[in-house]
């Protein structure tokens, strides 16, 4: 198997356009080298089926999108929750290739039962980082309020990335923070 680090992430990557643009059914390593711009037969080279592919771009969907650098200045933990939330769905916009992806890889992993795995294992770890977070982070609420701040997120995603025209009266900013403001047990 080949190793080249950077082809790797490259293919990958390609791999996660390929999902975004022709769903999971489009997903073969022709495709993938044609996205990536490499000689045909170079992913067969890298991935040893097409189900190491989707697991590894499965993985690689959330390192593209993770929010690292928010304003840790800011004192007032409504507003530091309110602005990582904003940068989340930032980010993710972004990025509507690699959630797009994602969307796919989930409608898969219903007819695969290893992907569904992977994915279950990828995305109960991630929330069980923004629990985590919320908590290092000394942001307001509790456990429950990271979770439904993390489906109330999802949701808004979804809708945002595949059907924007339904929120084209909405201000997201504006939506965010009362999804923030409602979540958090007020005393």
């Amino acid at each position: 198997m080949v190793t080249n680090p950077q082809r790797r992430i490259a293919l990958i990557d390609a791999a996660i356009e390929v999902l975004a643009r022709d769903g999971a059914r489009g997903l073969t390593f022709r495709a993938v080298d044609a996205e990536a711009g490499v000689p045909k037969g170079t992913a067969s080279n890298y991935f040893a089926s097409r189900d190491d592919l989707l697991r590894q771009a499965a993985e690689r969907i959330h390192l593209r999108v993770a929010v690292e650098d928010v304003d840790s200045t800011e004192t007032d933990p409504e507003t530091r929750l309110t602005q990582f939330m904003r940068l989340l769905l930032q980010r993710i916009s972004d990025d509507r290739a690699g959630w797009l992806a994602l969307v796919e890889l989930r409608l898969e992993a219903t007819r695969r039962p290893e992907l569904a795995a992977i994915l279950t294992k990828t995305l109960r770890d991630n929330l069980d980082a923004v629990v985590l977070g919320r908590r290092e982070g000394d942001l307001p609420g509790d456990d429950l309020t990271a979770v439904l701040l993390y489906y109330a997120m999802t949701g808004l995603i979804l809708e945002h990335l595949t059907l924007p025209d339904v929120l084209h009266d909405v201000d997201l900013d504006e939506l965010v923070r009362r999804f923030v403001r409602r979540s958090l047990p007020h005393t």
